[in-house]
């Protein structure tokens, strides 16, 4: 199958801007504008739920996490247009598996317990035998894992989720396993419970019941300076992201994130999935950034961690915070067209939180809050906002791949009710001189490449989808040093489908 770039507009525009014509009149290539041009090259139809891949240079296997089968696939990509599936690797016997990563021969799987709320662990194997190595006790439900880049630390993010009775509710953590020694530091955030106020006046969420501070922090993804010595970790619920100093083993700060005014004309968004139409617009709610992954990046000697502002609810039996703009009760100062607000076709599909918005407490809202911002952000190292993409994933779409907006399994529009496009996958590659990001989209079953060599500007380069791939839950780059066609790559694991498709830049 070919691969489905921007339209045939876009195509035009950069086949232009990779050529120039000679003194004689003909076309010649510039080689600088092909230099990030990735083409679907194959699909592993794997099966299962698919969600995140980690790749071995040494040995040329991909290692994705299968968590329907509690196991973790194993393919040969030596022979990158023809992979061969291999032996899996069961990880039943602890519970089931979140997150791969690898560092040399070492290949390190989250897994988390059979009961959520009890402590997981961290399994390390070699990757050419594929034997266990080592065992390490982590915090509750280790639900990314991360090799520092000199392989001396691995990194957990524990999200330490409640039982759907709320009766149960571990606390979060981070864990910090020093690999030459196995000494695990696992780290909790109680020491952050006095500043709970001041957090909150910033945008940070606490709001679990009866849940104490440090109860209340999901860690959801982690992020790893290229000197080793800095670790970050979204907190997604809690709309935060925390900085872990890995040689002191300690939280160093949290940073909350604030919130999205959607009613600025850069943050316009499609509300309604009854609308009958796919039309940005601005209204008076507040996004919660929320984002799920996050990805380090060191640009001119600069350091800046990127995010993927998907959003997310606390939906569980005996607490929800979910609600629709209709079934509010909205104050009539702050809102005095709350009636044609609350219609199907304006707000009152959209789903917001409960937990935010009674700024007088007195049981009506004065201010709405969705969930996630629809976009990526670029942060500083201390959490201040360099850049926001703002409505720029909505307009590229609608301008390149209508038929995809807001796609709910294939239906257009079907999820602008919700979080839009969710944005859920960041990754990041040198290639040449320019820093390259890719973006996944969960929902409309995408890949968007960007050159962020200029963090404050960044530049749309290419969609990628292919049919057959549904909701994107890991994007992984492999340079062409690492890779065995010796040409960067694009691995795109696909949770819904069961796919994982390669790309290669030609």
């Amino acid at each position: 199958m070919k691969l489905r770039l921007i339209s045939a507009i876009a195509m035009l525009a950069i086949a232009l801007s990779a050529c120039q014509k000679d003194d004689d009149g003909s076309v010649v290539e510039v080689p600088e504008a092909k230099e990030v041009n990735f083409q679907h090259l194959t699909t592993i139809n794997a099966g299962g739920t698919t969600e995140i891949s980690a790749f071995d240079a040494i040995s040329k296997k991909l290692f994705t996490v299968n968590p329907d089968a509690n196991e973790v696939m194993v393919f040969d990509l030596s022979n990158i247009s023809s992979p061969k599936q291999l032996n899996a690797i069961d990880v039943s016997a602890l519970g089931t598996p979140n997150s791969v990563s690898v560092y040399g021969d070492m290949l390190a799987i989250a897994v988390e317990a059979s009961n959520k709320q009890a402590n997981g662990n961290i399994l390390v194997y070699n990757t050419d035998s594929q034997a266990l190595q080592n065992t390490f006790s982590v915090g509750a439900l280790p639900d990314m894992v991360l090799f520092s880049p000199d392989g001396k630390y691995i990194v957990t993010a524990n999200e330490g989720e409640p039982s759907a009775d709320y009766l149960n509710d571990p606390k979060g953590s981070i864990s910090i396993i020093e690999v030459a020694s196995g000494n695990v530091s696992t780290l909790t955030f109680d020491s952050f419970a006095s500043q709970e106020t001041a957090l909150k006046s910033d945008g940070f969420r606490v709001f679990g019941p009866e849940a104490s501070f440090a109860q209340d922090i999901e860690p959801e993804y982690v992020a790893i300076s290229d000197d080793s010595k800095t670790a970050w970790v979204t907190l997604q619920e809690n709309n935060g992201i925390a900085k872990v100093s890995l040689e002191a083993k300690q939280i160093s700060a949290i940073y909350p994130l604030g919130f999205k005014d959607h009613s600025l004309a850069e943050n316009a968004l499609d509300a309604s999935n009854k609308d009958d139409v796919t039309e940005l617009k601005n209204w008076s709610v507040k996004g919660v950034y929320m984002p799920d992954a996050i990805k380090h990046v060191a640009i001119d000697g600069v350091s800046y961690v990127i995010t993927a502002n998907e959003g997310d609810a606390r939906d569980y039996d005996a607490f929800s915070e979910e609600e629709r703009i209709k079934d509010l009760t909205l104050d009539a100062i702050a809102f005095p067209d709350a009636a044609m607000l609350q219609e199907d076709e304006n707000l009152g599909r959209l789903k917001v939180t409960t937990t935010l918005g009674d700024t007088d407490g007195d049981g009506d809202y004065d201010e709405l809050y969705a969930y996630g911002a629809r976009s990526y952000t670029i942060w500083s190292e201390n959490g201040a906002l360099v850049y926001d993409s703002g409505s720029d994933i909505a307009k590229k779409v609608l301008e390149f791949t209508p038929d995809h907006f807001n796609a709910d399994e294939g239906e257009v529009d079907g999820r602008s009710d919700d979080k839009g496009a969710e944005p859920e996958a960041v990754e990041a590659l040198k290639i040449g001189e320019r820093t390259i990001m890719f973006v996944g989209l969960e929902r409309n079953s995408q890949v968007m490449v960007y050159d962020i060599s200029n963090p404050t500007a960044p530049e749309f380069i290419q969609f990628l989808s292919q049919a057959g791939d549904d909701a994107p839950e890991g994007v992984l780059a492999i340079s062409a040093e690492d890779s065995p066609s010796e040409k960067e790559l694009l691995i795109v694991t696909n949770e819904a489908s069961g796919t994982i498709s390669i790309y290669e830049n030609k």
